[in-house]
């Protein structure tokens, strides 16, 4: 009240503000609308009458720009002041001007009320009559949170009445802790900023910050390098590598890997060395690997698949000093002043070196890889991870709990993955096996070959699982999985994922979370029914000898349930990135929570909260960065790509789903010339300098692009892609025969797009690798026929598939009549099927 008083306000004021304040800090919105009831009798006539007056007004609080609670406090007093004068409008007439989206599961404008009762009450006598005052207790919240306090000769007394389907009794005894707290802070000092304002209590604080942050486990301090020959020496003739028809033992690789590092100790490779390593998928891309580690250096992988523009950018950010490679790919090279190692040329001079193992040249701080991600400012950024951080990661893979011993290398090198699958493998003495890049692509294939192969362990981007998870459902034999481990976005637990456990009962899966920037650093078991899953499970807790903190925009702690920033600390966290010490000062910060001197904490941009046991629930992005098929993708750089493209001048990149698929890139893009620039030759010229995954599915071409009210893209307003068929550069021809017309459906479907010509390209219509196994997979099953992925790779067209249905089938008479049949089937009612089926079992 003294405050009040000093600040010219009214209690309800003062009150008003720390609530809005609160909802603020827990929303992390910087303006609420919180509701408040009027007495509306502003007229003397009308104080006496009996009668419901009251109004309801919608008090916007305003927490732009970091204010202090004596700002915010004036701020409130104008707008309820403002308020009061036009508290005769009604409420329902602000609702029908403004016009919200309306929904019955909320109140329109606000969802938050606040009531101040501080009219003395005075005692209501009547003749003859004895009055009580009846305390009505609704059965059913009106809003989501509503406040109301009392003021009384004791001082405020209150009470919070809450919607049980969004909050818990334990959730709103915490909010009003930490409301009393905020209050108790301004009092005493009211030109701190609202932000500042520590509202976890010493206990709270503790058991986030650190009990939940209690994960010290001692591990070897030893080198990559060190652990594999470690390995190497108890299992020397145990199977370390299979690919296709060849194998090595642990001895073998070991030796070979030797050989290749004292090449490169030859070349000058040791610390702090960078070497690139672009190799397609084999033995020779292993032992590569191994060897650079062995030889002191850290790798960077180049994927041959990548345009040569982007190779050339990576080989001179990085300056790598060797490049090993295989004489196949030396085409696909740029110009580099690298010293280029064609391993497969070179390894009968390299055969000739000691096999033995070399003095180990590096400690936990030396650089193991340089894996390069996409990047905001329009160019790949290399992330620079030690040899602590990986050391670490497996040896707290090693002590969990998971089995098997046959381990699928499925990721590409590019992605980070593939260091955590080849050495989770070889440090406990599996076998990995290695697959080629088209099996990577084949789903069909793939779960054969997992099936077949008897693999046990795998890791998979969430994209991946969900593919091999409907393969599986549609096949009769089970695969012989043990641990199935998912990276890469966040995990969603489909109807056919359920199913898929439930015939693995011995199968566990986990749900791991890491950044390129630190690797794995939270994991999560799925355990119980596969019915009783969540469709999101949280990503679990942090790892060992890893912190995990959730921080608002002050770097302060956020309460339990409230929605924060992810912040990565301890061993996991990797260096920075390569060449660019301003981007890692912006993201790499001092640690403010642990006190430890010299500590670092990761920024991720994720935003998450905590559950109540501990664990860590992922809510999103906090800026633009999307994943698209399990890769990370950088709006920015595409936008960066985009603006290089002659023609284009201005485009911008979201992610969009359509047709009922997967989420996609999209391009809008205003031509210089809309005549003369379409989005094929878009595609076409972002080809050049991208990669695969980050060219938009579609391009959609605008005269100009909406803006908003200052001036920037109004991102909401941009249009959806549609169905319509996309430029392409074959004019539409439509499909003549019944096996053309199905196989266009399908495409349709799957590109959810209106209609498909049978001499589109598949690609240019907006389809990509996994795409292209959907339709593979339906070609298969459609017209039972075995047919390789390669096919549509090949032949990317409607006619070509159908050509090569043909071939496969030797006789396009029996395609066509297969395609009919389809056709007729998919016309029949469901008790028509039936009784052509029971009319068929009946004639046989």
């Amino acid at each position: 009240k003294e405050l009040s008083q000093r600040e010219g306000c009214t209690l309800f004021m003062t009150l008003l503000a720390g609530w809005q304040a609160l909802l603020s800090r827990y929303s992390n919105q910087e303006e609420v609308v919180v509701g408040t009831p009027i007495a509306n009798r502003t007229r003397a006539e009308v104080e006496n009458l009996i009668g419901f007056f009251v109004n309801t007004l919608a008090l916007r609080g305003d927490l732009t720009g970091e204010p202090s609670f004596r700002e915010l406090l004036g701020r409130v007093r104008e707008v309820t002041l403002g308020a009061y004068a036009h508290q005769e409008v009604p409420f329902e007439r602000l609702v029908e001007e403004l016009q919200p989206e309306r929904s019955l599961s909320h109140q329109p404008l606000f969802q938050v009320m606040f009531v101040l009762q501080n009219t003395p009450r005075e005692a209501l006598e009547v003749s003859g009559l004895q009055l009580h005052l009846w305390k009505n207790h609704s059965e059913a919240a009106k809003f989501d949170l509503l406040l109301s306090l009392t003021e009384t000769e004791d001082g405020l007394c209150g009470a919070l009445e809450y919607s049980t389907d969004l909050f818990d009794s334990a959730t709103v005894e915490r909010l009003a802790g930490h409301f009393l707290r905020l209050l108790e802070a301004v009092a005493g000092d009211a030109d701190r900023r609202v932000s500042d304002i520590a509202l976890l209590s010493a206990e709270e604080e503790r058991r986030i910050v650190v009990e939940w942050n209690e994960t010290g486990s001692e591990y070897p301090r030893q080198s990559l390098g060190e652990m594999f020959e470690s390995q190497a020496a108890r299992t020397p003739e145990a199977v370390a590598i299979i690919c296709a028809e060849e194998q090595l033992t642990y001895a073998e690789l070991n030796g070979r890997a030797n050989r290749l590092a004292r090449r490169l100790r030859a070349s000058g490779v040791g610390p702090e060395s960078l070497v690139a390593v672009m190799m397609e998928r084999s033995l020779e891309m292993a032992v590569s690997v191994l060897a650079v580690l062995k030889a002191g250096g850290a790798y960077v992988p180049l994927d041959p698949e990548y345009p040569r523009e982007r190779l050339r950018f990576m080989l001179e950010d990085s300056r790598a000093a060797v490049l090993l490679t295989q004489t196949r790919l030396r085409e696909a090279l740029p110009a580099t002043p690298a010293d280029v190692v064609c391993v497969d040329e070179e390894w009968g001079r390299v055969a000739g070196l000691s096999g033995e193992n070399l003095p180990n040249a590096v400690g936990p701080d030396n650089l193991a890889y340089v894996i390069y991600t996409s990047g905001s400012t329009g160019r790949p950024k290399g992330v620079c991870l030690p040899q602590r951080a990986l050391v670490n990661l497996i040896f707290w893979h090693l002590a969990q709990p998971y089995r098997g011993s046959r381990f699928l290398q499925f990721a590409s090198l590019s992605f980070d993955a593939s260091f955590h699958e080849m050495f989770a493998a070889w440090a406990g003495g599996g076998t990995l096996q290695l697959i080629p890049e088209e099996l990577r692509r084949d789903m069909p294939a793939l779960a054969d070959f997992i099936r077949r192969e008897g693999i046990e362990k795998v890791i998979l981007p969430v994209v991946v699982l969900h593919q091999l998870a409907d393969e599986f459902a549609s096949s009769g034999d089970a695969p012989q999985l043990r641990e199935l481990i998912t990276t890469g976005e966040q995990l969603q637990v489909t109807a056919p994922v359920r199913r898929l456990f439930e015939r693995l009962a011995d199968c566990r899966l986990h749900n791991h979370y890491g950044p390129s920037e630190s690797h794995v650093v939270t994991a999560c078991e799925l355990k119980g029914s596969p019915a009783g899953w969540p469709t999101y499970p949280p990503i679990g807790w942090p790892i060992a000898n890893t912190r995990i903190h959730v921080l608002d925009k002050s770097l302060r702690p956020v309460p339990l349930g409230v929605t924060g920033e992810l912040y990565i600390g301890g061993e996991a966290l990797g260096r920075g990135y390569q060449g660019r010490p301003e981007l890692t000062a912006e993201r790499f910060i001092p640690d403010p929570v642990s006190g430890e001197r010299g500590a670092r904490l990761y920024r991720t941009g994720d935003h998450a909260r905590y559950l109540p046991d501990g664990q860590i629930e992922y809510l999103g992005r906090a800026d633009e960065q999307l994943k698209i098929r399990g890769y990370r993708v950088e709006p920015g750089e595409v936008e960066a790509a985009l603006a290089r493209v002659a023609g284009v001048r201005e485009a911008v990149v979201l992610a969009r789903t359509w047709g009922g698929g997967p989420k996609r890139l999209v391009a809008y893009v205003v031509a210089e010339d809309e005549a003369r620039l379409g989005g094929r030759e878009v595609r076409a010229a972002l080809g050049e300098v991208l990669p695969e995954y980050m060219i938009p599915s579609a391009v959609v071409m605008l005269r100009e692009l909406p803006l908003t009210s200052n001036g920037k893209v109004d991102k909401r307003a941009l249009p959806e892609p549609g169905v319509e068929r996309p430029e392409v550069g074959a004019k539409f021809e439509e499909a003549r025969t019944a096996a053309e017309e199905l196989t266009a459906g399908v495409w349709a479907e799957v590109l959810g797009v209106s209609r498909v010509g049978v001499e589109d390209n598949f690609f240019e219509l907006g389809g990509h690798s996994l795409l292209a196994t959907q339709v593979m997979s339906r070609i298969r099953k459609i017209f039972r026929v075995e047919l390789p992925l390669r096919n549509l790779f090949q032949s990317p067209t409607v006619r070509g598939l159908v050509e090569s249905v043909a071939r496969e089938w030797g006789s396009r008479e029996i395609v066509e009549e297969i395609a009919e049949t389809v056709k007729q089937v998919e016309l029949l009612s469901a008790d028509e099927l039936q009784a052509l089926l029971a009319l068929q079992t009946g004639e046989n």
